[in-house]
């Protein structure tokens, strides 16, 4: 019986399997004469429209007073759905603007931000906003949780490039 009670105790406390997300989001290289990194937004809203989870806000936090976040409203569909009722930084979840390249972002369920998704169907939305610069918005479709590992993309125009998402289960 001694014997016995540690391998039951190990089977209790292994680790359960759970789905995760990997996403890509590329700030593409610009030629312009004045550059500024972009405000970028990433969240997953319901069918609804309404925000189930805000993954990322990259803005400039360093700015004195603040005075960063008075930008965030060029971002404006995180702005009406969730941004203005943010009191930010928002604890793992903001971060300074990123430089151009591909950016890799990591959740998993059960753990913030991503928290405990329900099962349903639900958009990635990525957003980015550039000071004397333009807006853009993609949107990527899936199912959640992913029933086989899944790969999901969407190309960008102007202020963003390839975002990729990778869902397994």
């Amino acid at each position: 019986m001694r014997r016995m009670l540690p391998l039951a105790l190990c089977c209790l406390a292994a680790p359960v399997a759970a789905a995760d997300m990997n996403l890509t989001v590329e700030i593409p290289t610009l030629k312009v004469a004045e550059y500024h990194r972009p405000y970028v937004a990433v969240w997953i809203e319901r069918e609804d429209h309404s925000v189930a989870a805000n993954l990322a806000v990259w803005y400039d936090v360093k700015k004195a007073s603040g005075e960063g976040t008075k930008w965030l409203k060029d971002m404006r569909q995180w702005w009406r759905r969730s941004g203005r009722d943010q009191a930010m930084p928002i604890d793992g979840v903001s971060g300074a603007t990123r430089p151009a390249g591909q950016h890799q972002l990591r959740f998993t369920d059960g753990k913030a931000p991503l928290g405990t998704l329900a099962p349903g169907h639900y958009e990635l939305i990525v957003e980015a906003a550039r000071e004397v610069g333009g807006h853009e918005t993609q949107r990527i479709a899936f199912d959640w949780p992913a029933k086989a590992p899944t790969h999901l993309a969407a190309q960008g125009t102007d202020e963003l490039g390839q975002i990729t998402l990778d869902l397994n289960p």
